[in-house]
């Protein structure tokens, strides 16, 4: 007899509150969570801004205590995610609000997690770079509230750290990771500078397409338990809903909110594109361009974004993510190519290229010119002496590589990271 195949997908979300305004709500979600004295997770360029303090606020006109930390790293370390779970655990809380983007809200998660269930965060992180520890029950609650327009961490089972050592970013994945409730509220990215509102819509696109474009879920392996389910189940009916009207959404407002922040309409779009993303890929997964993203993140990159903080260089995870994503479709194109044209005539807002190999690819480029996104690997700072680096860095995102359309080798991502030197 053959292998059995998967016949089961779940989709589960995180409640979201949408609107502007929805975040003076805040405090009313925390007294409601049952929350009596909460750390609020941000970072010192939000906490500049007065937005955690405004929350805080709220928090405490509801009798909640609150105790803040904004010490959040962008682009989170293993060290850094390691500090806030010990302040989570000295402070002894008994729930989270973050504020800010997904570096935020994914140093809550992780602070949730070891506060809940004390380890060490290395034994939670993903095989094979860590010992993939499963938390034993559910977290305390966790109030998810984003200031940025890309990650969706606000609604998925994922936190994405940077492991120095070790020369490559994992993540730790787990169910009981995703936020219990959610508030997004465009008002709050009016600040957001042009290149920020770029690198985090260019994730929302690749968030969206990924899951699109990925393995379906029944013909993976089924399970032995339904505890081995992973996260990550491929493409199915539920998540394509999500993912292709984030699509569309990142294709017609995407341009407009980098040109301007106070286009309200255009951020608010993108921050639902963020959010419905997010559904999407927590239940169908990422694929090829975030499994190339973390090496190219993880390597000790000289690249300084404009519009983030200048205190360490670092490549923003949007931008780590698009480069490979036009060289990566391209590849996979033949394993699904109606799919694949689906997703360029939606990010073409209108303007459908010509069918073929290169559509989508095509379309890629243009928005990625168009928002000021860098031009390839070789921008970030690398050469082409650091591709084996590189593949052997992806290579080691198994977890991810698994829920690509087809199979991709050592040679299959050494060809993709090379053509993504230079997009144009």
């Amino acid at each position: 007899m053959g292998e059995a195949h998967e016949t089961i997908f779940t989709m589960e979300a995180t409640p979201v509150k949408y609107g502007a305004g929805a975040s003076q709500d805040a405090g009313w979600e925390l007294k409601r969570l049952g929350i009596k004295r909460v750390m609020l997770v941000t970072d010192p360029r939000v906490a500049a801004l007065g937005l955690p303090e405004q929350i805080a606020r709220l928090a405490r006109n509801e009798g909640i205590e609150v105790v803040t930390y904004d010490r959040s790293r962008v682009e989170p370390t293993l060290e850094s995610l390691q500090d806030a779970a010990d302040f989570a655990t000295e402070h002894e809380v008994n729930g989270f609000v973050s504020v800010g983007g997904g570096t935020s809200i994914d140093t809550a998660k992780v602070a949730n997690l070891v506060a809940s269930h004390p380890a060490p965060v290395m034994d939670y992180v993903n095989p094979p770079v860590g010992k993939g520890r499963k938390p034993p029950s559910p977290l305390a609650p966790h109030l998810a509230i984003p200031t940025t327009s890309g990650t969706g961490s606000e609604t998925t089972t994922v936190a994405v750290l940077d492991i120095p050592d070790l020369r490559v970013k994992s993540g730790i994945s787990h169910r009981y990771l995703r936020p219990t409730q959610a508030i997004v509220d465009p008002e709050l990215t009016r600040t957001l500078p042009a290149e920020v509102t770029a690198a985090t819509g260019l994730d929302v696109v690749c968030h969206a397409a990924e899951s699109f474009l990925s393995r379906p879920f029944d013909t993976r392996p089924r399970p032995d338990s339904p505890e081995d389910r992973p996260p990550y189940q491929g493409s199915n009916p539920v998540a394509d809903v999500w993912s292709a009207k984030a699509l569309e959404l990142g294709g017609r407002y995407l341009r407009r909110a980098v040109a301007n922040g106070d286009d309200v309409e255009a951020r608010g779009f993108m921050m639902l594109a963020a959010t419905m993303a997010g559904v999407g890929f927590g239940s169908a997964g990422v694929h090829i361009p975030h499994s190339c993203a973390y090496p190219v993140a993880g390597l000790a990159p000289r690249y300084q974004p404009h519009g983030y903080p200048d205190d360490h260089p670092f490549v923003p995870h949007g931008f780590s993510v698009i480069v490979t994503a036009p060289a990566a479709f391209r590849f996979t194109y033949d394993a699904m190519p109606e799919r694949h044209r689906h997703v360029a005539d939606l990010l073409a807002d209108g303007s459908p290229p010509a069918p073929g190999p290169d559509a989508l690819p095509g379309v890629l480029r243009r928005l990625m010119r168009d928002v000021g996104a860098p031009g390839g690997i070789a921008e970030l700072g690398y050469g082409e002496d650091d591709i084996p680096t590189l593949v052997d860095g992806a290579l080691k995102q198994q977890r991810l590589l698994a829920v690509a359309p087809k199979e991709v080798g050592e040679d299959d991502l050494r060809h993709i990271i090379a053509a993504s030197m230079r997009n144009w």
